[in-house]
């Protein structure tokens, strides 16, 4: 086991966390089209708490083996992989969305993880405790205990400060993609109205979609043709519709026009915060239950900040 204190883990993981961000920011920058600076990860600034653990725990688990390769690489194909599995399934159990998923990669389990993947945190185990590390460990060394005491107190603030931070963005934003789909199911309830309205004249209003299939705003729009229909429809002919269906048309109408602006207010994303986070992981997937409304929203970012590169069309 290595001989560090407290302070010296600390610092190593909040380095590694850095390390982590200026890899994967460039990466995904650069396989962007076109390339263009993405600020990647679950926090604003530059550090990736994934990494970190990742790092920690690849000196941890091969720590017994350091001069043998092969148990090196295993324990660190082992103990990656696990910390990744654990940190995914927790991440959606909570967030509702995936910050990565590996579900169109051959040899996936779940999404959460796959073999190509397992099979390189083996060989990054032994890249990290046999290559990078070591000149890492100098520096540690070489700065006095009353300085890295002063700098990881420091860096402990600001992360912490904003990690709560970028965890209430993510507490925000599943709460947004399940208030969306609280709207769609109000949407999905008035187009069944709206049906059942022309079906008793033996008329139809649009063509039927199952609104389990359409986004918000599809949605929208087919609910925004089929009350115009009926409503011309009524002055056309207003003796043919009894003082009931009308009086629910225009209940109809009125709860469309509360649920479309609260969709309004829930796609318009103000906050940096929220913002910064979905731009930063493009590749973010929600679930079943919100994988329409989080392309959506996606989409009235993209429209509320036009000039950001990967918002381009």
């Amino acid at each position: 086991m290595y001989p560090y204190t407290m302070s010296q883990w600390l610092f190593l993981f909040y380095l590694y966390c850095f390390l982590g961000w200026c890899v994967e920011s460039t990466y995904v920058s650069l396989k962007e089209k076109p390339p263009h600076w993405i600020n990647r990860g679950f926090m604003r600034g530059p550090f990736l708490p994934l990494y970190g653990s990742g790092a920690i725990m690849m000196l941890v688990v091969s720590a017994p083996f350091q001069h043998n390769l092969f148990l090196t690489y295993a324990a660190g194909c082992v103990g990656a992989t696990i910390l990744e599995y654990i940190t995914g399934v927790v991440m959606e159990a909570l967030f509702k969305v995936r910050y990565w998923d590996y579900s169109d990669v051959r040899f996936n389990f779940q999404g959460y993880i796959c073999l190509g993947t397992t099979l390189s945190w083996g060989f990054l185990t032994i890249l990290m405790t046999h290559v990078i590390h070591r000149p890492i460990e100098s520096l540690l060394y070489s700065i006095p205990d009353g300085v890295l005491s002063v700098l990881v107190f420091i860096l402990t603030i600001v992360i912490a400060a904003d990690f709560a931070l970028s965890f209430r963005a993510a507490l925000d934003i599943r709460d947004i993609l399940l208030a969306m789909e609280k709207v769609k199911e109000e949407m999905a309830h008035i187009q069944k109205r709206l049906d059942v309205i022309a079906a008793v004249k033996g008329e139809e209003i649009g063509q039927y979609r199952d609104a389990a299939e359409m986004r918000l705003e599809e949605l929208t729009e087919s609910i925004e043709g089929k009350l115009r229909s009926l409503r011309e429809r009524m002055q056309i002919h207003p003796g043919e519709y009894l003082e009931s269906a009308k009086n629910e048309a225009l209940d109809i109408r009125d709860r469309f026009m509360n649920a479309r602006y609260h969709a309004f207010e829930l796609k318009t994303v103000r906050d940096h915060w929220k913002r910064g986070m979905i731009l930063g992981n493009p590749g973010m997937r929600g679930n079943k239950k919100v994988h329409y409304s989080l392309e959506e929203l996606k989409e009235a970012i993209a429209n509320y900040l036009p000039s950001h590169p990967s918002t381009r069309r």
